[in-house]
């Protein structure tokens, strides 16, 4: 199994329904406040299910949703299909866009599932699809030097705020023995160092510069704002 059969198949990544509403809530706020204006063309690249997207659809003119895994793409298809301002993309569909058509990509929770030749793919792909004026988002990318505890402190933080952190607890228990520890002991995340990013960045044509806060909850990992050069 890779990463995108596991996103494709059932999981349990959250704890609880409550947790998993709180989470897209805030990435969506989080994205939602990075709109550089009412009429921008957004795309949220490699989105998941995306369940508040329609915060983010009402602060721009189109949002483009588009997950690699066909059965996310059903139920994303499922949950927006009547919403006139979200358009969920096929891998065929988002190849056809026009190019330079894109005011803002964000790439949130999603590098360290990707190869670096992946991640490279998206930049490549980011650098044609982008207005010469637009920005790419990349968030929640892991540092090299991260452990496991700032993500439980992360978590843990966020469940006492949102009032489930005996479920955050339990889920904690549960997550020692699920299928994602296992595929993360497998075949890993994707770190990066800062001025590793950077350079990748730049031998794609974006200047980068990282932000000071990161999309979510977990503000040990970093985000990235780049434009094309």
């Amino acid at each position: 199994m890779n990463w995108r059969e596991f996103w494709n198949g059932s999981h349990a990544i959250y704890v609880n329904e409550r947790h998993q509403a709180l989470h897209y809530d805030r990435i969506a706020k989080d994205i939602a406040a990075l709109v550089p204006s009412p009429d921008a063309c957004v795309l949220d690249y490699g989105c998941g299910q995306a369940e508040s997207a329609d915060l983010v659809a009402r602060r721009c003119g189109m949002l483009y949703l588009y997950d690699a895994a066909p059965n996310v793409q059903e139920r994303l298809r499922l949950r927006f299909g009547r919403d006139d301002r979200i358009v969920v993309l096929s891998t065929e569909a988002l190849d056809a866009m026009s190019d330079h058509s894109l005011d803002m990509i964000v790439a949130n929770s999603l590098i360290q599932y990707l190869t670096h030749a992946e991640f490279e793919a998206l930049l490549a792909l980011a650098h044609r699809k982008l207005k010469p004026t637009g920005q790419l988002v990349v968030a929640d990318v892991i540092p090299a030097d991260a452990n496991a505890v700032d993500d439980v402190k992360a978590l843990l933080g966020f469940a006492w705020q949102g009032g489930f952190l005996v479920a955050a607890g339990l889920g904690l228990v549960a997550t020692f023995f699920s299928d994602y520890r296992k595929l993360r002991e497998q075949i890993g995340l994707t770190r990066y160092a800062q001025q590793d990013i950077e350079t990748l960045f730049s031998a794609h044509g974006f200047r980068a510069s990282r932000a000071p806060t990161n999309i979510g909850h977990n503000q040990s990992r970093m985000m990235f704002v780049a434009t094309p050069v």
